[in-house]
């Protein structure tokens, strides 16, 4: 344990203290929210996103441990286990150079070697193989071999065993197959070409012949050349030339051998036969994995700040998801997300009933108050934008609309859990609710689907699904605990992402409140069924209730501190209700000789201070707001150096899809970013309100260049 303490300690650049301290919490089942947010002393103030970083390296560390405590079992078990051997593994420093160790030992199928064994061959092999001299003839040293019996009739078949014998050994070297993959590495390229003679024009005519040295490889080349070559519209492979790894693995095989000519020529056919087809297939898994990594990185990067956008709360607001043939399914919600009326309108069905829809939807908006609209951004978005624009103009202003992505609520509303919140509701309807409630809080809505279907990446569904899964909840998990949730009005969805909480201990709590009425106190927590003090310890900071008398239990302060947090009020003369002078009396005395007066650490004493300031404050309000808009754009408006306002919908390797208010996103490529950098993520993230000019329309192939750079 103590070897991947430093090993971790050295990758993150943090004391190897501060990583035990760490790996200690996670043993006794501490989540990464709870460890980022109270336990900040322990490891020197880590965020979330570096402590899972820590947790999966861990996990990846115990593997290696594990796995090289088996394979020098299964070494061992034959008898074959050296010293030597034996040091390799422990110092191996990757699972793939742990099994290049194992391979020689590994129960193999029946291969040439095997059979040139079998056949008395392996003694004429060693005979060539072995180093200094003196020199031996092979053809003559071969006749000793020949014995029809064991089926060896020839000489040329005895040398063939041989041959077929060293290659594998030479194949099964883990040195080898190490300076191999480097070289690959280095001079490797990777390579597609079309796969039909005369390739129609599709996505990915760019790949139709192309090549790019292995080690510049992009992430989103690697999954797009392995996405055509699944769907048989490329050919793809890894090229290294051929005389420069038989060059360089003769020098590594060949000198002083007693057989030199025999041995270089078993070289060649080790790498032609054995490792450069085996090779190749490494290499292209490792940029798959490369790649996987980096868009699921993308993705949690994504991920977060669309979770993060700031509320539009307290506002009746209207959601729309359009549709051609089944019509517009409406909905409105009042301030809390209560659907208080639903209806379907057909506006795309001719001018008659576009009429009849901006009539029924001023009623609606009269009747209830409608304040804000929200509209889908799928089929139909486009016509249903144009009909709201007209419909405001109607109703005399006062409302504002937004385009809300609705990817995945198609997927709630055919969903188990929409179902039990809405028995009565028609699938269609309640994908407008949940259009509706994404304007109202889009943290509250989203973590009601699954992350995946959210569609802010790339390439999703080739990911490994349960890699990608893992990412993308802690991303939610951690959004969800830094907003903190009121336990008297979240529902079971939302309550599982509670660190602590499970899906059981979720619907008991919403069962407890339904069955007592709301809570009064964080201590109830401890009167759900099943949700005992360790869960109540992890939980307890990030749940908040409100109703409670205590105005700590509306806060991050968590009840473990609250002695510590009545001691500071106590030492700077506030009250509960009187904090406005809280920090600036703190930082008089001094917050060192303030934690160790209150029994913290200086961190949670900052972090009591701030939650004390404003009590139940929403970290997403300090976030720019969203852009609401009360009229229209179309792609043909746009005109090259126009300047628009937008929103940014999705960040990738090659640029940033930004939402100017026209039904199309346009793209900012990352040459058209203000300044160079080697991924769009360093300046932009999802949601960023940004000034961008247009640099050019093509409205037949629907694009829409845009830059940052003024013209």
């Amino acid at each position: 344990m103590e070897q991947i303490i430093q090993a971790l300690a050295q990758e993150l650049g943090r004391p190897a203290e501060q990583i035990q301290n760490v790996v200690t919490l996670i043993d006794e089942g501490a989540t990464i929210p709870f460890i980022a947010r109270y336990r900040k002393e322990l490891h020197g103030s880590m965020d979330d996103q570096l402590l899972r970083e820590l947790a999966d390296r861990l996990q990846y560390l115990r593997s290696l441990q594990q796995r090289r405590a088996e394979v020098t079992a299964l070494i061992d078990g034959q008898g074959k286990l050296t010293e030597e051997l034996s040091t390799a593994i422990q110092n191996a420093a990757t699972l793939a150079e742990v099994e290049d160790l194992y391979r020689p030992y590994k129960q193999k199928r029946r291969t040439r070697a095997t059979i040139a064994r079998e056949k008395g061959l392996e003694p004429l092999a060693q005979l060539a193989y072995a180093l200094g001299s003196p020199a031996v003839d092979m053809e003559q040293a071969a006749q000793d071999y020949i014995d029809p019996e064991k089926g060896v009739e020839t000489v040329q078949e005895a040398l063939q065993g041989a041959n077929d014998i060293i290659a594998e050994w030479i194949s099964d070297d883990a040195e080898v197959r190490k300076m191999l993959r480097e070289l690959y590495l280095r001079r490797g390229m990777l390579v597609s070409r079309a796969a039909a003679k005369e390739p129609e024009d599709s996505v990915y005519r760019l790949y139709y012949d192309f090549k790019c040295p292995v080690g510049r490889v992009q992430g989103y080349q690697t999954l797009a050349v392995n996405r055509g070559e699944r769907e048989e519209i490329l050919k793809a492979s890894v090229e290294l030339d051929p005389e420069t790894a038989h060059i360089a693995l003769r020098r590594m095989t060949v000198p002083n051998r007693a057989a030199m000519d025999f041995v270089r020529s078993a070289a060649d056919d080790a790498y032609d036969r054995l490792l450069q087809p085996s090779l190749e297939r490494e290499i292209r898994a490792y940029l798959t994995d490369q790649a996987n990594e980096g868009a699921i990185h993308m993705f949690a990067l994504n991920l977060k700040p669309l979770l993060m956008q700031p509320p539009v709360k307290g506002k009746v607001t209207m959601g729309l998801d359009p549709g051609y043939r089944m019509g517009c399914k409406v909905a409105v919600v009042d301030g809390t997300g209560r659907v208080l009326d639903t209806t379907v309108v057909y506006p795309t069905h001719g001018e008659r009933q576009k009429k009849a829809c901006i009539e029924t939807l001023s009623r609606l908006i009269r009747k209830h108050g409608v304040v804000h609209i929200a509209i889908g951004n799928g089929t139909a978005s486009r016509e249903t934008e144009q009909m709201t624009v007209e419909l405001i103009q109607a109703a005399g202003g006062g409302v504002s609309y937004m385009i809300v992505s609705e990817a995945g609520a198609s997927v709630y509303s055919a969903s188990k859990l929409a179902a039990e919140e809405f028995p009565d509701f028609d699938v269609n309807l309640r994908s407008a609710v949940s259009i509706a409630r994404r304007l109202q809080d889009p943290l509250a809505e989203l973590v009601k689907i699954d992350p995946k279907a959210i569609g802010v990446g790339q390439y999703q569904h080739d990911m490994p699904q349960a890699r990608l899964g893992e990412a993308l909840d802690g991303v939610v998990e951690d959004c969800v605990n830094a907003v903190g949730v009121d336990a008297n009005t979240a529902s079971p969805s939302l309550l599982r992402r509670v660190a602590g909480l499970t899906a059981a201990t979720s619907k008991n709590l919403v069962k407890y409140r339904e069955e007592n009425g709301p809570f009064t106190s964080r201590k109830q927590l401890l009167k759900v069924p099943k949700l005992g003090p360790k869960a109540f310890e992890q939980c307890a900071g990030f749940l908040r209730v409100p109703e409670s008398q205590s105005v700590l239990d509306n806060t991050g302060v968590h009840p473990e501190s609250y002695p510590a947090a009545e001691k500071l009020l106590d030492a700077c003369g506030c009250t509960l209700d009187n904090v406005s002078q809280l920090k600036e009396k703190a930082e008089a005395i001094g917050l060192p000789q303030l934690a160790e007066q209150c029994g913290v650490g200086v961190p949670t004493l900052a972090d009591i201070i701030k939650e004390l300031m404003k009590p139940g404050r929403d970290p997403r309000d300090e976030l720019p707001p969203p852009i609401l808009r009360t009229d229209v754009l179309e792609a043909k408006d746009l005109k090259p150096g126009m300047e628009l306002q937008g929103t940014v919908r999705n960040v990738i390797d090659f640029g940033v899809f930004v939402d100017v208010g026209v039904h199309q996103d346009g793209l900012v490529h990352i040459s058209q970013l203000p300044r160079r950098v080697k991924h769009p993520s360093e300046l932009l993230r999802v949601g960023d309100v940004i000034t961008v000019w247009v640099k050019e329309v093509d409205e037949k192939k629907k694009r829409i260049g845009l830059t940052m750079k003024k013209p």
